[in-house]
């Protein structure tokens, strides 16, 4: 009898402490050894010969917008395209499906629809809204693995903007339910206000609605959130930080001791506003893209551990609402789960452990998911196969979610993703999906329960 499932000899293998070259023996989708070379046969080998093995990426910020919204794009295509990009697990936001993620009943929806028609593990999302406070108990009931508020208009009718009370007070019932709150963390007041100011004078373009999402809004809503989350003791992360003075609020709030993380997205790290004026609709976002001296900031606050992860935050939606001459009227939000670990391995200066802990295991650990996030033995087997010695120009019959209207088309990545594996079976290998194993709910340890 075989002594593994599956082997993956000759791979060089990003561990937690280093990278190794080692083998990687599977049984029953688990890791149960790592050795320089393994003894005995498994009913699969494979040969990661000039591959590096990562833990399967952890994508903590996506919209696959089901039920309800699939044809913006779906569990189905949206997990293949994360799958692509060396991806094995991913949270869906509570919005923008509709009904959003608010209550038990579309909680369960939404778990319905995941283990029908995902490649992947997944954890939802659960929102917070004026309109469900009464409901987040049920939620951690159910498995959030936090809650995600808006403080500016989230663009969605059925989903409400947290002014400062609900705020206040969903944070004071998830400090007792022992989640986090997310936020985009956008100051409703200066952001309406100078879109206003500016609609009335005819702006319309990309430096116009540039201008009515000033850094400034972002920096001020971060500060408040914040401060709610140490005078209610609530653990708080700050989504999609686009400039190094909001890392900077952050990091300086956790040294005081507030628990507070946060993440940016590969087009702040990669884009700049210049290119939003070359590339267009596929490339807007809020907050939007920022000039291009605060790139090289935020990578070097990345390689120095002050943003914890990377998170796509993919938003797709039809072409028809990525048209048009009004770049205010034009949907906002960017379709790019395929591309972040070419981005952030590739990257050079930045470490394949490095790579490792920003797109898996800070992830993990953050929300306390369990056997996920490191190539660790007892953990699940997740893994991406990425060449490092390979360079790919991302094309859009490359992509393999439902639109394909990503804004790193034509850009060239230093990093290929030539195979990903998912508890033990392969998902995504040379271009196509491959169904692996029925995708599951994960939920956080100690989540939902009252300290």
């Amino acid at each position: 009898m075989p002594r593994f499932d599956l082997i993956i000899r000759n791979g060089e293998v990003v561990l937690p402490t280093g990278v190794q070259a080692a083998d990687i023996g599977v049984s029953d989708g688990t890791i149960a050894e790592i050795a320089p070379e393994l003894s005995g046969s498994a009913a699969t080998e494979i040969d990661a010969d000039r591959l590096h093995v990562f833990p399967g990426l952890i994508d903590s910020h996506v919209h696959f917008n089901e039920p309800g919204r699939t044809e913006w794009e779906g569990f189905a295509t949206g997990s293949a395209a994360l799958a692509a990009g060396g991806g094995t697990c991913f949270f869906d936001m509570p919005l923008n499906s509709s009904p959003p993620t608010l209550d038990a009943e579309s909680f369960r929806a939404k778990q319905r629809a995941a283990e029908q028609s995902s490649l992947c593990d997944f954890a939802l999302w659960g929102g917070l809204t004026p309109n469900n406070l009464d409901h987040l108990e049920a939620l951690a009931e159910c498995g959030v693995i936090g809650f995600k508020a808006f403080m500016s208009d989230s663009g969605i009718e059925d989903f409400a903007r947290a002014d400062d009370w609900t705020l206040f007070r969903g944070m004071q019932i998830a400090k007792k339910l022992n989640l986090p709150v997310a936020v985009h963390a956008e100051s409703q007041e200066i952001t309406s206000r100078l879109t206003v100011e500016i609609r009335k004078s005819g702006g319309h373009g990309w430096k116009d609605y540039l201008a009515s999402r000033p850094a400034i809004a972002e920096h001020e809503a971060i500060s408040r959130a914040i401060f709610l989350a140490g005078e209610t003791g609530c653990s708080l992360h700050i989504v999609h930080v686009s400039t190094s003075r909001g890392v900077e609020i952050v990091k300086q709030a956790a040294e005081n001791g507030v628990d507070v993380t946060c993440e940016t997205c590969p087009h702040y790290l990669l884009l700049s506003e210049t290119d939003l004026a070359q590339i267009g609709a596929p490339a807007k976002c809020a907050p939007p893209l920022r000039p291009a001296s605060e790139s090289p900031k935020l990578w070097r606050q990345l390689v120095e551990g002050d943003i914890q992860f990377v998170a796509s935050d993919h938003s797709p939606s039809p072409a028809s609402m990525k048209t048009g001459d009004d770049a205010f009227a034009i949907w906002g939000g960017i379709a790019g789960v395929q591309s972040t670990l070419p981005a952030i391995a590739g990257q050079p200066g930045f470490s394949p452990v490095q790579a490792a802990r920003v797109t898996a295991e800070n992830v993990a650990k953050r929300y306390r998911i369990g056997r996920k996030g490191a190539i660790v033995v007892g953990f699940d087997a997740d893994f991406a196969l990425v060449d490092l010695g390979a360079t790919q120009t991302l094309r859009r019959e490359d992509l393999l979610d439902r639109h394909k209207l990503s804004p790193y088309v034509g850009r060239t990545f230093h990093a290929v993703v030539r195979r990903t594996i998912a508890r033990g079976k392969t998902i995504f290998q040379n271009g196509r999906v491959i169904p692996g194993e029925k995708p599951r709910l994960i939920r956080p340890t100690n989540g939902g329960k009252h300290d």
